[in-house]
């Protein structure tokens, strides 16, 4: 006779309670990314003949060339780029861009926006914000609005001459180019200040106002410090061992508590001067933390 299989075990309860907020929680910031990106394409950009960069832009300017409706448009270029992501990053991913984007489409067809105003230079910069406010809210969700970034992302991870951001930039400073001798001139420049003014928002939304820097400390009074910032600042450290005397005046092999911490960079100033009343001579490393979870990253209540 066999032994009975063991049968696998069922998750606990407060795992699929949480499990369900997270996916409700990611649909909510899907949906308003979905409307935020409406809102800037048809409430701002569309009747100015402004673009955007990215899937997004060459989708306007076919939509301005070929009377493309643009909600097909964003369908079809978006296309190869969702079908990079299934391969490169999985299904799960590709099919919330996929409804993501769709659902982008559909409600440029469905969703009557209001034509905001007829000044060029608040269409610019107003379209701007919502398109980036859209797609970084799409992105907290864990999808996206615009293609092109998965692009860049494996062009970067086959070559380490160029970075996201670069790789980006050489994209749309074609589609400007193209911008400029289909759409005019004018038009090119505003749709540039719309795609810096998305580019901005979208940072914001993916970092906030509590961008977290990390801060390594060597000090000769590092238990001042330490004390310092867990008890005056309420925040977290991480202590390692290490040794210094490694310079110029030969190998001292000195033994040395290494500081390392998590600020806001509101927190910043604050945790600097702190170290050097203690210690003016305290070696300081700071380094900007694209994302961090976990941890003492809310800073404690002092009492």
């Amino acid at each position: 006779m066999h032994p009975p299989r063991e049968l696998a075990p069922t998750p606990p309860e407060s795992a699929v309670k949480s499990t369900f907020r997270t996916g409700l929680k990611n649909l909510a910031f899907i949906v308003a990314g979905i409307l935020s990106a409406g809102m800037g394409l048809k409430g701002f950009l569309l009747s100015s003949h402004f673009i955007d960069g990215g899937a997004t832009g060459i989708s306007m300017l076919l939509s301005d060339v070929l009377g493309l409706p643009l909600s097909w448009g964003l369908l079809l270029i978006n296309l190869p780029f969702l079908a990079l992501g299934y391969r490169q990053m999985g299904v799960q991913f590709a099919l919330k861009s996929a409804a993501a984007i769709a659902g982008l489409a559909a409600c440029l067809v469905l969703v009557p926006y209001p034509d905001v105003t007829p000044d060029l230079l608040i269409t610019a910069v107003f379209g701007g914000v919502f398109i980036g406010a859209g797609i970084g809210l799409a992105m907290r969700g864990g999808a996206v609005l615009d293609g092109t970034e998965i692009l860049a992302l494996l062009i970067n991870r086959n070559t380490a001459l160029l970075k996201v951001s670069d790789i980006i930039l050489i994209v749309n400073i074609f589609i400007f180019g193209v911008a400029a001798f289909v759409l005019g001139v004018t038009e090119a420049l505003y749709s540039i200040l719309t795609y810096v003014a998305a580019s901005k928002t979208l940072d914001f939304i993916l970092t906030g106002i509590e961008q977290y820097t990390g801060v390594t400390i060597i000090s000769d009074h590092s238990e001042a410090v330490r004390e310092a910032i867990t008890t005056k600042l309420g925040r977290g450290v991480t202590v390692y061992k290490g040794e210094s005397g490694f310079g110029k005046r030969g190998e001292q092999r000195e033994e040395r508590k290494i500081i390392f911490t998590v600020v806001t960079r509101l927190e910043l100033p604050s945790l600097r001067e702190e170290i050097k009343r203690l210690d003016p001579n305290a070696f300081i490393v700071q380094h900007s933390v694209d994302d961090a979870v976990g941890g003492m990253l809310k800073r404690r209540p002092l009492h």
